[in-house]
């Protein structure tokens, strides 16, 4: 396979966002997808073949194909349907979202199902505090007709909660969306942990609106030495897994 520096840089990337995800047990077998627009080409992303499992993908396993769903290389893969119908929407819109990832990591899904989604109970919490955003269930997402509606209920926000189906993500780069992604589900398992706490008397605290946003601000707009997602955790993920199994690069 024939290709410049950056698409090879960025194939190794997102490979290693699907072994991390994997690791993590946020996978679902070969359901879920991440994406990653190819540098320099407009209208060009990257994705996973449909039928791998996310722990055995490797930067060249990835099939390119454009918005409209064509492959751009001559990969032997096809792609899952609604893998492209979501990713697409987002990749063609205006949105800065280079990495685009969604997942039914279990924790995020149950909290989808609730009405007011991830609640700020935790400082792992404060960073999605108004800044979630919600899309309705419509069924598996294989009409071309959604993907405004994506758009739409995505609007600025990096974090979306499919509603009964799952979480989306997006990052700048891999690394970001991976660790949103992080984040949201480690907040979602201490909600539902102490939600299930409540149920036998204990009283949840939330504390004031004011503390909350203030809060929301000092991870969005970095103050102190707090950096973007993944600026600072993806340098040592990416060590990690070139300690245990490096085959993500090939």
């Amino acid at each position: 396979m024939t290709m410049d520096a950056a698409e090879r840089e960025a194939r190794t990337s997102l490979a290693a966002c699907y072994r991390l995800v994997a690791r993590l047990g946020l996978d679902d077998m070969i359901y879920n997808h991440i994406s990653l627009r190819v540098p320099g080409q407009d209208g060009q992303f990257l994705i996973n073949p449909y039928g791998m499992l996310f722990e055995e993908i490797t930067g060249s396993d990835l099939v390119k194909i454009d918005t409209q769903g064509r492959k751009i290389d001559s990969s032997p893969h096809e792609v899952n349907v609604a893998a492209f119908v979501i990713h697409a929407a987002i990749h063609k819109s205006s949105h800065d979202a280079a990495c685009v990832l969604h997942t039914h990591s279990d924790a995020s899904l149950a909290v989808s199902g609730q009405e007011e989604g991830l609640l700020p109970l935790s400082q792992f919490a404060m960073r999605f505090y108004r800044r979630q955003s919600f899309h309705d269930y419509e069924g598996v997402a294989i009409d071309l007709d959604e993907q405004e509606r994506l758009v739409r209920d995505l609007g600025g926000n990096k974090v979306m909660l499919m509603r009964n189906h799952g979480i989306l993500t997006t990052g700048r780069t891999p690394g970001e969306a991976f660790m949103l992604l992080y984040y949201f589900e480690r907040a979602a398992r201490i909600q539902l942990d102490m939600q299930a706490a409540a149920t036998s008397g204990a009283r949840l605290v939330i504390p004031p609106h004011e503390v909350c946003e203030r809060a929301a601000r000092q991870f969005w707009e970095r103050q102190g030495d707090i950096l973007v997602p993944g600026e600072r955790e993806w340098p040592a993920l990416l060590r990690q897994l070139d300690r245990t199994d490096p085959s993500f690069r090939n």
